[in-house]
């Protein structure tokens, strides 16, 4: 195991020895961290001379380089035979470790396919998993919706079957299937039953992926005349079905934008960084139509140039057996000279014929890469707004945080406030908010128990204590910020409990009612923001809040309380039958219009005492009314 990268070489016989064996051949090398866990995957036309540069102490300009090499514990190596042979491996293995210190290339989606099946009368159909199967895949393809309207109609154009048969001359010959209801409607032309020949019917198969490649205009003719065929013939029925089928394939065909004057086939690449973003896109362009478009989010992107992102990409993105390079790539940057011809050779050898990679100057090449590079730009920024949707963070807090010289973003504020009235029922609120947003369930009231009389500072010490020690003792999340509503009396009250119980780096501030100044433990003075600050409105807002939520609490006390008093004072209800009539009916209005039976329902009452607490309700009512 490589124990360094300081460790000289020299001092180290283990790390030696095994520098000492890499080999001179072409391969990939992984580098490994403490853990075996693999961090970065290179290629190097010679492993021995690669390897060994990472250990020499003189970094090689990258941004990560020194990241990189502090986190070396080991390294692997896989040799083979040729440069391309290591530049496809380099691909594979990035792709399948994702290694922290190679660049994070990743789809945004899972496009379809158009499959064509390794048979003697193909079945064709959409799919998102391609196979190494013998089958010929044609894509990706983007829009989805439409190529599905559209592959079912060349499929019925074509007259391309649908079932899974297994047709062959043996099956075929013992009559082994028969006609189905595609082929009595004039979908299918009945292979099954050697009704069709499959040179014939595979031209329907070419027919139908030239027409989807925007590669064929003869299969629009044909169905024209088709259709007139059956119109002359008062067969209106077919007529309308070959009509749709038409108005599918011109459909298509008018969204494949006509690109450039020459029938050449080409893939225009476009990239754009944003911060350490990057989003490449390319525009599939066959017979001078542009037929799809394909992107991909690079993460992890700091310093690297583009010559080095497009020679890394062009290998990742034509990789799959099923994505066939063009004649021409057009890049927006030229790459380093070595890596351009290694690529060529790469994608030369995989197409079967040469591919050209240039990177234009003038001309419409150069408005192809434009907008491709337009679309890159779109992408990312999409991109990048939904990832500010997800974790945004509002102003209002980065603005507090700021005002208040805070440690960290107060991402959760927890805000306290007294209530009574004339020393009666005295309780207190508490309200959580997180991101500037209320969260009710974590929202809390007290009843005052230590406390007698009107004493807002010993209240608010009670109060602020009971939750403070609950946290500590369930763990929970503390607040990044905690708001008293008073002023600098009640904040100090707050704040001494918080000391006494060790929470000394949880900040508080008070926010007093009359000018909307800010208290902070101390400070010789107030802090007075102003009226438009988002970090004032926030705090006024979750002040208001808690005292909303302090006052319906009294008040819902007070007015049970009240209830309670006055069954009490009716003969024959005590604090139990008060209570539970309480509980029933919620209110004295809804008892008082409750009938005999519906008091029958609570415990401890009968029919007849229902009655007779109806009628001493209403005995109270009058005297209370003559007294008045």
């Amino acid at each position: 195991m490589i124990e360094s990268n300081n460790t000289s070489p020299k001092n180290d016989p283990t790390l030696q020895e095994k520098l000492e064996l890499l080999p001179k051949d072409p391969g990939c090398y992984l580098f490994k961290d403490a853990k075996g866990k693999i961090i970065y995957v290179g290629k190097a036309k010679v492993l021995r001379n690669r390897v060994r540069s990472y250990f020499n102490g003189t970094s090689d300009g990258r941004y990560q380089y020194d990241l990189l090499t502090q986190r070396i514990k080991d390294v692997e190596v896989i040799a083979t035979r040729t440069e391309i042979e290591a530049l496809v491996l380099e691909a594979n293995l990035i792709r399948r470790h994702r290694p922290r210190f190679n660049i994070d290339v990743r789809d945004d989606r899972s496009y379809p396919y158009l499959k064509v099946t390794n048979e003697p009368f193909p079945r064709i159909f959409l799919t998102r998993n391609p196979k190494e199967d013998g089958s010929e895949y044609y894509g990706p393809l983007t829009d989805v919706m439409q190529i599905k309207d559209t592959v079912n109609a060349l499929r019925q154009a074509c007259h391309i079957r649908v079932c899974n048969l297994k047709i062959t001359d043996e099956s075929v010959a013992k009559k082994k299937h028969r006609l189905c209801l595609e082929y009595h409607i004039g979908n299918c032309e009945g292979p099954c039953e050697g009704l069709v020949d499959a040179d014939q019917y595979n031209r329907g198969v070419k027919a139908l992926v030239d027409t989807v490649n925007g590669k064929n205009d003869d299969l629009s003719s044909v169905l024209r005349d088709r259709m007139t065929d059956f119109s002359r013939k008062l067969k209106f029925e077919q007529a309308a079905r070959v009509r749709d089928q038409l108005n599918a394939i011109e459909t298509m065909t008018k969204k494949q934008k006509v690109t450039h004057l020459d029938e050449e086939d080409r893939d225009v690449f476009g990239g754009i960084q944003i911060d350490k973003e990057a989003c490449i896109t390319v525009m599939r362009i066959r017979s001078g139509r542009l037929v799809g478009r394909h992107h991909s989010f690079l993460r992890r992107f700091n310093d690297e140039s583009w010559a080095d992102i497009w020679a890394h990409y062009l290998v990742d993105y034509y990789t799959p057996s099923t994505r066939m390079p063009p004649e021409r790539i057009i890049l927006p940057e030229p790459m380093n000279k070595e890596d351009e011809e290694l690529i060529r050779a790469f994608l030369s050898e995989k197409r079967g014929r040469r591919v050209l990679i240039m990177t234009p100057q003038r001309g419409e090449r150069v408005r192809l890469l434009e907008l491709a590079k337009r679309n890159a730009e779109l992408l990312l920024k999409e991109q990048l707004l939904a990832k500010e949707n997800r974790e945004r963070i509002p102003q209002s807090l980065v603005m507090l945080k700021e005002h208040l010289d805070l440690d960290d973003l107060p991402r959760i504020i927890e805000c306290f406030d007294n209530s009574n009235l004339m020393g009666t029922n005295p309780v207190a609120a508490m309200v959580h908010f997180r991101d500037a947003k209320p969260v009710k369930k974590h929202y809390r009231h007290f009843k005052i128990k230590t406390v007698a009389g009107i004493d807002d500072f010993a209240s608010m010490q009670e109060v602020v204590g009971r939750r403070y020690r609950r946290v500590l003792k369930e763990r929970e999340n503390m607040p990044q910020l905690i708001l008293i509503d008073g002023g600098i009396g009640q904040l100090n009250a707050a704040r001494k409990v918080l000391d006494d119980l060790g929470l000394t780096n949880v900040p508080a501030v008070g926010l007093a009612k009359r000018l909307e100044e800010i208290y902070m433990p101390g400070q010789p003075g107030p802090i007075t923001l102003p009226k438009t600050s988002s970090a004032l409105k926030l705090l006024m807002r979750i002040r208001d809040e808690t005292h909303r939520f302090a006052i319906t609490y009294h008040r819902s006390l007070r007015t049970k309380n009240t209830i309670s008093t006055t069954l009490v004072s009716v003969p024959g209800i005590g604090e139990a039958k008060a209570k539970a009539l309480l509980k029933h009916f919620g209110s004295l209005k809804r008892l008082r219009d409750a009938k005999p039976e519906d008091i029958a329902k609570v415990p401890g009452f009968s029919v007849k005492g229902g009655e007779e607490l109806l009628r001493r309700l209403d005995e109270a009512d009058k005297n209370t009314a003559a007294g008045s």
